[in-house]
């Protein structure tokens, strides 16, 4: 079974299926799309099969540069970021939870930096993802 909850490579996901997926939790994929592109001047989305395991996973991308990953599941979803050292800095000085502060400052280093998965279920979770977003462009 994939992570995603559309795991058929033949059947790409479209708005229709991802707001029946996500269920109440589509609102605030919304908001954070909205903001995102409001405060970058633009957010582009595409899908991608990532294989049997992974399933389909939105990336998005402010130009070219991956902001995150949206792992769609059932009735919420994951953001997958990777954040740099002077990111990694940032998110230890922004007053987000400890848990998420260790998380990332915890993650492996690889050469594209360390690696967050966030899931957002509530409205509360909007704004860590705000914040992580800001942390991202910033840096």
């Amino acid at each position: 079974m994939s992570s995603s909850v559309f795991g058929e490579k033949s059947k790409p996901p479209d708005d229709r299926r991802l707001s029946e997926a996500l269920g109440e939790t589509f609102a605030l994929w919304t908001e954070i799309r909205s903001s995102v592109s409001a405060e970058i001047g633009g957010l582009v989305t595409e899908w991608k099969y990532y294989g049997p395991k992974s399933g389909w996973i939105m990336k998005s991308l402010n130009k070219k540069r991956n902001l995150f990953f949206l792992t769609p599941c059932d009735g919420f979803f994951r953001l997958g970021f990777v954040f740099g050292d002077k990111a990694v800095a940032a998110i230890e000085r922004s007053g987000l939870p400890k848990a998420m502060i260790d998380e990332v400052k915890n993650a492996k280093r690889y050469v594209e930096g360390r690696g967050l998965r966030v899931e957002v279920r509530m409205p509360a979770d909007v704004a860590a993802v705000k914040t992580l977003v800001a942390i991202k462009i910033a840096n």
